[in-house]
């Protein structure tokens, strides 16, 4: 029976995350019982450090379990003001934060509140899925610009002034990149900056990964807040708890913004979802205000993707030497290219990915995703015997596909 459903514009492009579909489908599959690698999801395999976690529960247990302001405590918001302080050497104002139900959700406050119809947004490509159909339910347009292979798909203002146009309105930058571990230096993150600056065009840095780098011991990726006032323009950041802290499931994101336009993201998401959960707030704000405790285990998680990188890229080098990737400089992606074992019968990396799951139980998110559907993504956010194993798996597909 044909449906009668009349489904509004603002949800009738939408379609589902398609990085959350493949861990759903890895999921139900080892449910089944089927040997499966999932190296999809963008989540840290490490649990949430203890000191976290008790706070939590002592929090429960005191009975903080009530409603709080829209925008989050304001014992949090000034925990996160002050470590923004610290980072830039010089005051953010903790009203200009807003505490989110996840980064998504606080990307999507800032995308609904300051794009509409007839704005352009231009997202850098391969992008992290969930940018462009944020910009489409605001009811704006994207405008996909693809960075250079040769340079990591980091875009240049070269890239930029090719795109721009008179409905510019707003641009999203993600360093370090999902999906493809790429880092833009300080140097290019001023650059674009003034670019924005220059044009009045809103720049939203995304630095959800900033904490996990590999740049200099201890140093976090260059972001915005390092740069001088003077290169910034109208600007907001975006960051939350999720990779840092190992806190995926808590839904603790912030925006930082101008106060006054932190009231307006405050007042949408007060119609929306209102406060963050209540104990998930206690627990970020344990993690925001213990600075010691903190940073020991950032570091800790920091070095243990360092080492999985060396060893995904070195084995990649040895099993699948003629597969180009990008060298990841932060976050825990490696993002390689496969359209060198398409066939007749798989012409895409969705078909190569859905074959590769099948055959092998390797379960990697294909280009199509971010913009590219001869690339796909593997997290190495998972054990070192995992990721041999996987890593072997895979090329035993390949072996196999070339020889037949």
């Amino acid at each position: 029976m044909q449906s009668s459903m009349q489904l509004s514009e603002n949800v009738r492009k939408l379609k589902p995350s398609a990085t959350m579909a493949v861990s759903a489908l890895a999921k139900r599959l080892a449910s089944e019982g089927r040997d499966i690698r999932d190296l999809s999801a963008g989540e840290p395999d490490f649990d949430t450090p203890a000191f976290v976690r008790e706070a939590a529960i002592r929090g429960i247990q005191t009975g903080q379990t009530r409603y709080t302001p829209p925008a989050g405590t304001p014992a949090l918001r000034k925990a996160i003001a002050a470590r923004l302080t610290e980072r830039a050497g010089r005051d953010m104002h903790w009203e200009g934060v807003v505490v989110t139900s996840g980064a998504k959700q606080a990307l999507f406050n800032a995308i609904f509140t300051l794009f509409g119809p007839g704005d352009e947004v231009i997202v850098p490509a391969p992008y992290w899925t969930t940018y462009p159909d944020l910009v489409t339910i605001a009811r704006a347009e994207p405008v996909l610009v693809m960075g250079d292979e040769r340079k990591s798909f980091k875009i240049t203002t070269a890239d930029l002034d090719k795109a721009v146009t008179t409905r510019t309105r707003g641009l999203v930058l993600n360093s370090p990149c999902n999906p493809t571990g790429a880092v833009y230096s300080l140097a290019e993150v001023q650059r674009i900056a003034e670019w924005a600056r220059d044009r009045n065009v809103w720049l939203l840095s995304d630095e959800i990964y900033r904490a996990i780098y590999y740049g200099p011991e201890g140093e976090p990726a260059p972001g915005l807040l390092e740069l001088p006032t003077s290169s910034l323009g109208p600007f907001v950041l975006i960051d939350g708890a999720s990779k840092a802290f190992a806190m995926t499931g808590w839904r603790i994101g912030f925006t930082w913004a101008d106060p006054e336009l932190s009231k307006k993201f405050a007042a949408l998401q007060s119609q929306i979802t209102s406060n963050p959960t209540t104990p998930a707030q206690v627990a970020a704000l344990e993690a925001y205000s213990n600075v010691r405790a903190a940073n020991a285990s950032v570091a800790e998680m920091r070095a243990a993707f360092r080492r999985r990188r060396d060893l995904v890229t070195t084995r990649m080098r040895g099993l699948l030497p003629e597969v180009p990737f990008v060298e990841p400089e932060g976050a825990f992606y490696l993002y390689f290219r496969v359209d060198g074992f398409f066939t007749a019968d798989v012409r895409d990396a969705t078909a190569w990915c859905s074959r590769l799951l099948e055959d092998q139980g390797v379960a990697l998110v294909p280009g199509a995703a971010f913009g590219d559907d001869r690339w796909v993504r593997m997290s190495y956010a998972a054990s070192d015997e995992v990721l041999e194993d996987a890593l072997a798996r895979i090329a035993a597909s390949v072996g196999a596909n070339s020889t037949a």
